[in-house]
Order: C-alpha cells, then structure tokens, then sequence
C-alpha cells in the first residue's frame, strides 16, 4: 500500500491558496472568473458609495490589457496595523484573514464579503494601488500576490480615493481578454441598484467609453425593461424602499404592469442577482398577493363571492425588481443565487404591504386600471 502519513498533507496559506484553488474564489478560470476579477474590485468602491463616501466609479481597460478601478471614496487605510506592522491597504491586498475585518465599518458588504481584494492581488501578473488620504497620494505595487515595494507617501494631495490597476495572471486563466460588452452590462446594471451612483467604463484599446448614472434607480431599470410605452397599463413606475430599524435589511421595489409580456421579477441581494429567487423575492410575492386582492374587494372590483385574483394573473404583464441590502446576507446553492435569510421575506412584506397600499390609495384610477389588467388577463372582467 502506498504510504500515507501527516508529512503528506500540505496546507496552502494566503495567496498561495488562493493561486492553487482559484474556482473557489471567483467560479472559474475562465471569461467569468477573468471578469469577476473586475467586479470584485468594483464591489468595494461600491461599498464605499452604500456607507456614503462615494458616489463616482471610473473603470478603464488599459491598453495593456488590464483594468483600472477608481472610486472617490475616502481611500483604504494607510497607518500601520497591528499585528504585523504592516500598512492597512497592504493587509486588504496580501492577507484573507483581514478582509471582513476591514468591512466592520460597512454594514453592508457585496462581493466575496472584503476579501476580493486580495483575491484579485494574488490572481494578477501585477498590481498598483494609488491611494489619496491623509493629505498626501500613496503608491504600492505587487506581484503575483506579494508586495514589491513598500507603501509609499508622495507629493501633498487634499482628494481622498483609492485606484486599483492589475493585470491578469495569464498562467492562471485561460483568457486575459476582457469584454467591453459584459463590463458595461453589469456596469449599468450596478448604477440601476444604486441610484446617484456614476460609473463610467472606458477602453483603451479602441477607444470608446459608456457612462452610467440613473437617479431615479431602480424605477428607471424598471423603465428599460418596459420599451413599448403604449403597452403600459400606469406611468411612471411604482417605486419604493425602507429600512428597518435596526438597519440591517435596506429594501428597494420597482414596478410596473404592461400589456404584452409575460411578466418578469427579478431579484438582488447586496447588488447580486439572485437568479434562484429566496426569502426577499417569496416576501415581495406573498405582499403583493395579499394588497392587490384586499384593495380590489374593498374598491367592489371583487365582490364577496368571487375568487380571488389568481398568482397568475398579477404577474401577468408585471416587471418587478426587488432589491435587498443585509448585513449578514446568507446564501443558498452551489452558485449562491438564492437568498436564504427569512428575516428578509419578513420585512418585505411588511415593506410591500404598507408602500403598494399607500400608492393604491393615492391613486385610484391607475390603481383601478391596474385590477382591470388582471380581471382581464383571467377572462373575467365583466365582473367589475
């Protein structure tokens, strides 16, 4: 038999794991993992802008074939930390274990939870970090994951931000191509759920650049994915969001029926699709249920005997997002698209009963014509 003993097993630390065992850290090796490299650095600017400290994103593919990432936000920590003596943006760029350390000043926290900067650090051939605060511009770069030369302060600067250049390790993917098509997708799809957010994407290898900025949010994502304005049942979008008192679940509804889709929900738990649905989505539908059908008996549009309006038939025509920020989000599924904290199915409801009925109330022709759209979609208008 082959021997087999403790002098075998090999444990892989820091950057050097994540080097080995890259799919676990961004799905793959492939033009998803390449591009979730992209989103992971992005997801902490956007951080930044969820606690109030940014509201601008440029992102660029350099001519090189890197990304550089920028945010006007208040610029990762430069003083010392203990234990290690090293600089706090070091410890963001080089150690795992410092990652959800560094959040404990965001409540809410997307991407691999803090820690994708060091996974984009050991991923990439090379990395520069440029950081203004304190007063002055600082400079550190790496390689490979470990650090080349030390933080460095520059010339006097009175801006605050961080900029993160890297460039993919070419012996770990299998392409270091990236698409403009699918960075400026997920880009526009970002400043739809983050409304006053600016992104802008620009490439320079040809030159072109797109920029995104929806102050209306979530309504106006809502508003593209309904192009036929003739087919509209109400104008504009119904639009609403709260927090709770806690301020741990921040929940954002955008909706709107027209006359000639199926009718499409889609869900986002701290800025991730939730393809699979979970608690926020199951609460938004169980919410919607409930107010549409007791404000269609109260106003006489269903009478005492008739059945209620069926699942069908609200969400015939229906365009819906629902967004949810946690602080503890808690995922379900091999590919994390479904939502499993039932503290969120909880407060939306509670979010969607009072805010629809709200808009129902204060709009009674819009909301008389929305019932109608059901009645209508179940064959049994003549009821009304």
């Amino acid at each position: 038999m082959t021997e087999y003993t403790a002098r075998h097993i090999q444990v892989f630390e820091g950057h050097e794991a994540i080097r080995r065992r890259p799919g676990m850290y961004i799905g793959s090796t492939g033009e998803r993992g390449l591009h979730q490299m992209v989103y992971e650095v992005v997801s902490c600017a956007v951080d930044e802008h969820l606690a109030g400290h940014a509201d601008v994103i440029d992102v660029t593919i350099t001519a090189d074939g890197g990304v550089r990432v920028a945010d006007n936000g208040r610029g990762l920590p430069v003083a010392v930390e203990e234990p290690g003596g090293k600089p706090g943006v070091e410890r963001v760029l080089t150690e795992l274990s410092f990652g959800s350390k560094r959040h404990t000043g965001y409540w809410v926290s997307g991407g691999l939870s803090g820690l994708g900067l060091c996974v984009v650090n050991a991923l990439s051939d090379r990395l520069m970090v440029e950081v203004r605060r304190d007063g002055h511009r600082w400079t550190q770069e790496y390689e490979r994951g470990a650090a080349v030369t030390p933080l460095t302060r520059r010339e006097e600067s009175g801006e605050c931000g961080t900029s993160i250049t890297f460039l993919p390790d070419a012996g770990i993917f299998e392409t270091t191509w990236f698409s403009f098509a699918a960075l400026s997708e997920r880009l526009r799809e970002l400043a739809f759920l983050n409304g006053g957010l600016a992104i802008s994407l620009t490439d320079e290898r040809p030159e072109r650049a797109v920029r995104y900025h929806h102050a209306d949010g979530l309504r106006a994502l809502v508003a593209r994915l309904n192009p036929y304005p003739a087919s509209l049942v109400h104008s504009p979008a119904i639009g609403f969001g709260s927090e709770n008192e806690d301020k741990t679940i921040l929940v954002e509804v955008a909706m709107q029926w027209n006359t000639w889709s199926p009718g499409e929900v889609r869900s986002y738990a701290n800025n991730a699709r939730t393809r699979e649905g979970g608690a926020h989505e199951e609460g938004f539908r169980t919410a919607l249920m409930e107010v549409v059908n007791d404000w269609a008996r109260r106003r006489g549009q269903l009478g005492a005997d008739d059945a209620d309006i069926t699942a069908g038939d609200v969400h015939k025509g229906l365009t819906a997002v629902v967004s949810v920020n946690l602080a503890r989000p808690r995922f379900e599924g091999a590919t994390r698209g479904r939502l499993g904290n039932p503290e969120a199915d909880t407060y939306v409801q509670e979010v969607v009963r009072e805010h629809l009925t709200e808009w129902l109330e204060r709009n009674p022709n819009e909301a008389g014509s929305v019932i109608r759209h059901m009645l209508d979609a179940s064959g049994e208008s003549g009821r009304w």
